[in-house]
């Protein structure tokens, strides 16, 4: 019955040896675009840099002190005015303060001024949008169908989020919407998007009710709406649960959701999803109920099409829509993206008397949420049947032992053709280009080529568990943190531990030897 569900092509392709590719999720180290490091370093250039490693070490202390401070802020936050930061510094660095922005529905985020925003830009902007690259990528991978039209951006910044976006689908995008409520973070965005060809339509709005005021009511869905790194920096958790449910109002699609990846990031966005979730099954029960009296056949036909309309599923990083089985407990989830530095964040950040390296690890917590019901798909390895390693050696042919040295040793003859070959001149075309070379000529131009013309992907349905933290390889066995479907309709889940040994399954075990934090594992 389960395998009936899966399509030919799926079962064509998901085989024992393409399972890794499938479930290869995670990225190696990320660069950043040749064309966004020009853009800062453009943007710099025109810029007041006097004192800016005081700057940016202000501003990363501000994120640190706004880690801790959720619950004063909550309590001192009084709508209609403006609200300190209980921890700002007095005095002579009382100018340095960061102030909450007002708005009609609560708090949104921290005010950016001038030199906040320089700072962001010099030493985080990069590693923010490594992070939404690594994410969106996932999403196209997930669902290859899905190809963005309408995109709305809320906490926009200086726009590192929209660069992510026309790295990862550079031909689909034709309007943005941003909403930012800092105007020094708009400027900074248009700035840094100035000269570049092949840009799509771009609107910038102050806050949401300036967006539903400006455009038509029909024009309000998006097919993808994001929100990175914004809703850590409100501090009362009915103003976040009001602005989730307007961004989830806009949504046509999908929404995504990045936080920092720290016990509080993960914390907010297990809360998002847990209340778009519960919204949702909440409408679908209140259809069935009203379509109780109605024929068989019209209640069948109205419910598939309520939850076509109504449903919502998890497409990253939860492989189920149940409750998080890390609630309540010491884990969170979260995961890592390592970027080299630009030369920027390397003149302008400083590490406490030790050389700055030249890379960074960015931890991050994501949510991507689509509206509809999850696919019904077989699980990846259904029908699939693993040798053990005494079983794999009981097939082997004695002729595989044999070993040819005509082979392994070249002749005099073939010497002398690789000689001639090494002597004569080789033209230009043979020369290959590195990958990264098409990706950067590409990124806001219509001639880009796709990243990956991969079709092995992993499918939507429930069999396929998500790696959270790095595998622990000891000897001939691998022990992986898996979170993981655990009914067929990936309406529950559970967190737990998979050992793979080599001994009773050494096709699995290559594969989790090869396994990173954040990738995929079949069930």
């Amino acid at each position: 019955m389960a395998a009936a569900l899966l399509p030919e092509t799926a079962s064509r392709l998901l085989t024992p040896e393409t399972l890794r590719t499938a479930a290869k999720q995670s990225q190696g180290i990320h660069l950043v675009p040749v064309s966004l490091r020009r853009a800062i370093k453009r943007y710099l250039r025109d810029q007041d840099k006097t004192h800016m490693h005081r700057k940016v070490l202000l501003l990363s202390s501000s994120f640190e002190r706004a880690k801790g401070t959720g619950v004063e802020l909550a309590a001192a936050a009084t709508r209609g005015a403006l609200i300190d930061d209980p921890h700002a510094p007095v005095d002579a660095e009382q100018r340095t303060a960061r102030w909450k922005v007002r708005s009609a529905y609560g708090d949104i985020g921290l005010q950016y001024r001038a030199d906040e925003t320089v700072a962001y830009v010099a030493s985080r902007m990069p590693a923010i949008y490594a992070a939404c690259h690594r994410v969106l990528r996932e999403v196209r991978r997930r669902s290859p169908d899905f190809a963005p039209k309408n995109v709305l951006d809320f906490g926009a910044g200086p726009s590192s989020a929209l660069w992510a976006m026309r790295a990862v689908w550079p031909k689909s995008i034709e309007r943005v919407n941003l909403i930012e409520p800092s105007k020094e973070m708009q400027r900074a965005g248009q700035t840094l998007l100035d000269n570049l060809k092949g840009l799509p339509l771009i609107h910038s709005y102050g806050s949401i009710q300036e967006l539903n005021r400006s455009i038509e009511k029909h024009e309000r869905g998006h097919d993808l709406v994001i929100s990175s790194y914004a809703l850590g920096e409100i501090p009362s958790l009915n103003d976040r649960i009001t602005i989730v449910r307007q961004l989830w109002d806009l949504t046509k699609d999908v929404l995504v959701l990045l936080e920092p990846g720290t016990p509080q990031g993960s914390k907010i966005i297990s809360q998002m999803r847990s209340y778009i979730l519960w919204m949702e099954k909440r409408k679908c029960r209140k259809i069935e109920k009203s379509t109780c009296g109605a024929p068989s056949e019209t209640k069948s036909i109205v419910a598939q099409e309520a939850l076509l309309k109504n449903g919502a599923f998890v497409v990253a990083p939860c492989p189920h829509d149940g409750r998080c089985p890390l609630e309540n407990s010491d884990k969170y989830c979260h995961f890592v993206q390592r970027l080299e530095r630009t030369s920027t964040q390397r003149i302008y950040k400083r590490s406490k008397g030790v050389p700055l390296r030249g890379f960074e690890d960015e931890k991050f917590c994501y949510v991507a949420l689509r509206r509809g019901k999850r696919p019904e798909e077989a699980w990846p390895l259904d029908g699939m049947k693993f040798d053990t390693l005494k079983e794999r050696h009981a097939k082997r042919n004695p002729e595989d032992f044999i070993i040819d040295y005509d082979e392994q040793f070249p002749s005099e003859e073939d010497e002398e053709a690789v000689s001639g070959d090494e002597d004569s001149s080789v033209p230009d075309d043979s020369l290959v280009p590195y990958a990264s070379d098409t990706q950067e000529l590409s990124l806001f131009h219509e001639s880009g080529a796709e990243e990956e013309d991969d079709p092995i992907r992993a499918g939507l349905g429930g069999g396929w568990g998500r790696i959270i933290y790095s595998p622990i390889r000891r000897g001939k066995q691998v022990q992986m943190d898996v979170c993981r479907s655990t009914k067929r309709d990936a309406s529950e889940g559970a967190f737990e531990r998979v050992i793979v040994t080599q001994s009773k399954n050494p096709a699995l075990h290559l594969q989790a030897r090869k396994s990173l934090w954040g990738d995929l594992w079949p069930f």
